[in-house]
């Protein structure tokens, strides 16, 4: 590896992050702590560190000399290994003084790159590190790190995001306002294509979601994985998105695979659906009620942005609109979420908050008014309910029974700003 491919690098990322325009996200970091921001890829995490490398120079607590960015996925940095890393740092070092502020992009690329980032951090180096896949914080990685880092999930932009890209801003009482229409013409795109700030002013939005989807597939679980047959892993995340709103076990999953003619063994399903879970494509929630042993094999499974799993559907709204609830929720209360499902279906329940949520794209037809309803009521008979919503895509209603309880029944795109 030449020293001046490096050096080249180090300057060029300082120019570009010094120049790059931000549309500012919710970001809260410990000064004294080092971080690795993991999730989906081009969800957003070496914007963020963008955005904290510019608030660190706008603050005078840094300058752009003390910034050593680098970009793993930089073709010019292909050969490098986990031993040729302590390079990194001789390079910036014969370019400027002092200690530099190490921002370590993608760097799961470099197979061993724990220990560097360990050593940096004993040598009390302040240390930043995006990774696409969970496997990153996987319990050997968590051992090697001894308590150095602390993981943080980015997601694509929330709608809140979305409209201040939009460079919309909500005051007091705006959904009483003009400000209302704006909001919900805004959401449409939203609610189809997802999060992804890089879709945000292009035409062809489904052609750039496919093509993430390929890099994702071919590149964070195909190849990583060493994964040889690729066909039933592409019939599998098909079959996933088609089954989003429907609780699946492994043995149902299996069963529609060999029927489409991409049968596989059970331990090599349980394998694909964790490679798609470690890429940070899908997210599986677990039955409440069922035991132990079963919440890791009957479960519901989303996709990590409305964008990616419209790409896979037909006519998406229902489906899309329970997984843009489910991702709201993920994103809040991470493993405390689940469903509900012996003698009553609920979409989604929060035991400890005593929360349960129904999703219905529309109740104009009295049955399914009722029936969503009545699940909610039901539920409140087992466990003592204090928050009880409907979500739809435009109905809104307070509905108030006998017993004192209350269901608000909201559209999705004013919840998602509550």
């Amino acid at each position: 590896m030449e020293k001046q491919i490096i050096k080249s690098i180090i300057a060029e990322k300082q120019q570009q992050i010094a120049e790059i325009e931000l549309v500012k996200r919710p970001l809260n970091l410990e000064p004294s702590l080092n971080y690795v921001f993991i999730g989906l890829r081009r969800a957003g995490k070496s914007y963020l560190m963008y955005q904290h490398i510019q608030e660190l120079v706008r603050s005078k607590q840094a300058t752009m000399e003390n910034i050593l960015y680098i970009n793993f996925e930089d073709e010019r940095l292909a050969p490098i290994k986990a031993k040729d890393l302590g390079m990194l740092l001789d390079c910036y070092k014969e370019m400027y003084n002092g200690k530099p502020i190490i921002f370590l992009d993608e760097i799961q690329t470099v197979v061993g790159w724990e220990k560097f980032a360990r050593r940096l951090a004993d040598s009390k180096y302040k240390v930043f590190v995006t990774g696409s896949n969970a496997q990153m914080l996987s319990r050997e990685i968590y051992t090697t790190l001894g308590g150095r880092f602390i993981a943080q999930e980015v997601y694509p932009f929330s709608f809140r995001e979305y409209l201040s890209f939009h460079s919309v801003v909500l005051h007091k009482n705006w959904e009483y306002k003009d400000s209302r229409l704006q909001v919900v013409k805004l959401f449409g795109n939203y609610f189809q294509y997802g999060g992804f700030a890089e879709t945000f002013d292009l035409q062809d939005k489904r052609e750039w979601m496919n093509s993430l989807i390929q890099k994702i597939l071919l590149g964070d679980v195909i190849f990583r994985n060493e994964i040889r047959n690729e066909n039933a892993l592409r019939v599998l995340i098909k079959k996933l998105s088609e089954s989003v709103m429907q609780p699946s076990s492994l043995a149902r999953i299996k069963n529609v695979l060999d029927t489409a003619g991409a049968s596989i063994a059970r331990g090599t399903l349980v394998d694909y659906l964790q490679f798609l879970t470690d890429a940070y494509l899908i997210f599986g929630i677990s039955n409440f009620s069922d035991k132990l042993s079963q919440k890791e094999t009957f479960k519901k499974r989303y996709f990590y942005d409305n964008g990616l799993l419209n790409n896979f559907l037909f006519d998406p709204k229902a489906k899309l609109l329970e997984n843009i609830v489910a991702i709201a929720l993920k994103k809040k209360y991470a493993d405390d979420l689940y469903f509900y499902h012996k003698n009553i279906e609920v979409d989604f329940f929060i035991p400890k908050e005593n929360q349960a949520v129904q999703v219905a794209y529309s109740l104009s037809d009295d049955l399914t008014r009722e029936r969503e309803i009545k699940a909610l009521l039901k539920l409140s008979r087992f466990h003592p309910l204090t928050q009880l919503e409907i979500i739809t895509y435009d109905d809104e209603e307070t509905v108030v029974k006998k017993n004192g309880l209350v269901i608000q029944i909201i559209p999705i795109w004013k919840w998602l700003l509550r």
